[in-house]
């Protein structure tokens, strides 16, 4: 079984609801990092560069070995980049064309599209930024369901293109994430036809899923900042493009290579990173554990990603696989549906994970 990885701790005082306006103020247009956002402990860990064992791994998913390697990359460390996907680089360069494009916009035009009170999708702050008592040098737009609602506020006149782009992506990534995610399950050692029992998810139509596009502007000190903090995502899967930009980290554990440190995933082109989530983590009975990782800022270019979060269909319970328990390890976690999950991961952040385990309770 995978190391365990300790979430870093969070601040005493948490941010409270600061108006999104201030979140970005001159729309990140700044000479030096303003204290609202200036992070004071974003070296716990070295960071490494990806070489040698400290290289993620990078899978072609027409490989004949690929079960075999999906395992070691998910036991090792609950995160690996995948070719062949079948997805194709002129479709990639349309979608960072509309991201950008989005981002581009001013401030306060991006803001006719906030999220409502209580609502998932929309331009905002990420959910775990009210954990922490600084800003985080990123902006955010969640699409969950169709994105004309908010497209139109956008571009009242001129909204297809982006809604076509967005809704041809929703639909690939359903499809790609369905055959992650089986191929996940295969290289636990389940069968076919355990899979057919055991899998929460039945086809890519029966599939829960939500967009979160980012945008990561340059920053003129960017040891001082962070783009997105640590965290783990409550997803079976989360499959993250990036486009040239480097940023993305992984938390790696202790091992007999070094101690505990950040690695950087690079970009490569026309690749997908796949995150682990919690509630793959849960499935696998703690087997695949999820990925802690954060997103660094560069102090020239512009970074951006997308990333397709993959999970069950809302009122299905998710608990360990009973193939993956027996007489030595029972059952670890308790089953919890996505939907709950994300209420204690509002309420707890990283301890939402601990509290589902079975003989556990977090206030």
């Amino acid at each position: 079984m995978a190391a365990k990885v300790t979430m870093p701790s969070l601040p005493e005082k948490p941010l409270s609801n600061v108006p999104l306006q201030l979140h970005q103020p001159k729309n990140f247009q700044f000479d030096s990092v303003p204290e609202s956002h200036a992070w004071l402990d974003l070296h716990d860990h070295p960071t490494v560069e990806p070489i040698g064992p400290d290289t993620v791994p990078l899978i072609d998913l027409t490989d004949p070995k690929l079960t075999a390697k999906i395992s070691k990359a998910c036991e090792e460390w609950g995160v690996f980049q995948i070719t062949g996907h079948g997805i194709q680089p002129d479709f990639l360069t349309r979608l960072e064309a509309q991201i950008h494009r989005l981002f581009a916009l001013p401030a306060d035009l991006k803001l006719n599209a906030a999220k409502s009170p209580g609502d998932v999708s929309g331009y905002g702050l990420v959910p775990i930024s009210s954990f922490f008592s600084k800003l985080m040098w990123s902006e955010g737009f969640t699409i969950s369901g169709s994105p004309l609602h908010h497209a139109q506020k956008l571009w009242p006149d001129d909204y297809s293109s982006f809604c076509d782009v967005v809704e041809e992506f929703d639909n690939v990534m359903r499809q790609l994430g369905n055959k992650l995610l089986h191929k996940v399950l295969l290289s636990l050692g389940l069968s076919k036809e355990d899979i057919i029992r055991a899998c929460p998810v039945r086809d890519w139509h029966d599939m829960s899923a939500a967009v979160q596009l980012n945008s990561y502007p340059p920053c003129p000190d960017p040891d001082r900042t962070i783009g997105l903090a640590a965290h783990t995502d409550s997803s079976f899967l989360t499959l993250l493009y990036q486009n040239s930009v480097s940023g993305l980290q992984v938390l790696r554990p202790k091992d007999h290579t070094g101690p505990m440190r950040w690695v950087t995933v690079p970009p490569v082109p026309n690749t997908f990173t796949v995150n682990i989530g919690d509630l793959m983590h849960v499935l696998s009975n703690g087997r695949f554990r999820s990925v802690m990782h954060r997103a660094m800022v560069n102090p020239a270019k512009h970074r951006i990603s997308v990333g397709f979060f993959c999970g069950p269909p809302m009122d299905v319970k998710v608990g360990p696989i009973n193939k993956l328990t027996g007489p030595e390890r029972g059952p670890v976690y308790r089953p919890v549906t996505w939907q709950e999950y994300q209420r204690l991961r509002r309420k707890l952040f990283d301890k939402a994970l601990e509290a589902i385990k079975i003989g556990e309770e977090i206030a």
